[in-house]
């Protein structure tokens, strides 16, 4: 399924109140975090663009966006759609599927990370894809949990929603006095876990909006993807790591254990994850000219030009 409006407002049609520009369709893996995180944030730099899903009428759109889906790329493809196919990192999908070379091929992937081999033939780096709102509430209460269970096999999802996160959303009602859950897949096996934790909210994350919900919270766990990571330091917010579920985010993480040292979100008795300290964290390691922030803006503008003077 395709995300018609990820930023959960009204499609924009116009800019200023004008005649409605280029009609783009956006679509990504809703069952992969880093790709609703990555389509939301680049949505919200289209204004003036109308915008459309996967299952959108006739005509065909002027491009599309289409994160990870490289099936989808494929057939926008093949249907005369310049499309704009934008990486979660140069792993690519599990089954090694590369993108089409006709596609404008961009990889998401914050610059201070060590190299992890070779991205898809073509491609483009973007860097940090922020979300557009880099600041958070005043007043935050509560913990979030931005858990992705993509690529991750069933029974290892399965023994750390009944174990770990279990200890972990009680902890939070306990010492938070709210968590909200965000699963990009799994729900099933999450909600039975957390069944007898009826006051954890569990969202699905293509239903929701990760972004807005951590501005508001005051303790923040997420799985070791791109997106999580992306999110905490734009907003130089403090971020414990939940294990690592699955061969791509034990990857990710032992990357990130080399640059920074974030705290581990394993035991629920450890008092010091419900109290973050006030300052940023371990963000003022990373040396500024290695990453920009602005990958979704240069990802929305690669679209735009696309769409106004298709190759």
């Amino acid at each position: 399924m395709a995300l018609l409006n990820p930023s959960g407002a009204a499609p924009a049609a116009t800019e200023g109140g004008g005649r409605a520009g280029p009609r783009v369709l956006l679509d990504a893996c809703e069952d992969r975090l880093d790709s609703v995180l990555a389509l939301a944030r680049v949505a919200a730099h289209l204004g003036g663009l109308r915008r459309t899903g996967r299952d959108g009428p006739d005509p065909l759109p002027a491009a599309a966006l289409v994160c990870d889906d490289v099936a989808a790329t494929g057939r926008l493809l093949e249907r005369g759609v310049p499309v704009v196919h934008l990486e979660s990192g140069p792993a690519g999908p599990p089954d090694g599927q590369a993108p089409p070379e006709r596609a404008l091929v961009r990889v998401h992937r914050p610059g201070w990370l060590p190299p992890s081999g070779p991205g898809p033939r073509g491609a483009r780096p973007t860097g940090i894809l922020a979300p557009r709102r880099t600041g958070r509430n005043r007043t935050r209460s509560g913990t979030l949990v931005l858990l992705s269970l993509w690529g991750v096999p069933d029974a290892e999802a399965g023994t750390f929603a009944a174990g770990t996160l279990r200890g972990l959303a009680a902890a939070a009602l306990h010492r938070t006095g709210s968590c909200t859950v965000v699963a990009d897949t799994g729900l099933a096996p999450v909600r039975s876990a957390l069944a007898a934790h009826p006051a954890v909210r569990v969202l699905r994350a293509a239903e929701a909006d990760p972004d807005a919900l951590h501005a508001g919270a005051a303790v923040f766990l997420a799985s070791p993807v791109l997106g999580a990571l992306a999110l905490a330091q734009a907003r130089r917010a403090p971020l414990a790591l939940l294990p690592p579920l699955g061969n791509a985010q034990r990857d990710l993480a032992a990357q990130v254990a080399e640059v920074l040292p974030l705290p581990s979100a394993e035991d629920p008795a450890d008092p010091a994850l419900w109290a973050p300290p006030a300052a940023a964290g371990p963000w003022h390691l990373l040396d500024p000219a290695l990453d920009d922030l602005r990958g979704a803006q240069r990802v929305a503008r690669t679209l735009r030009q696309l769409a106004l003077a298709p190759l």
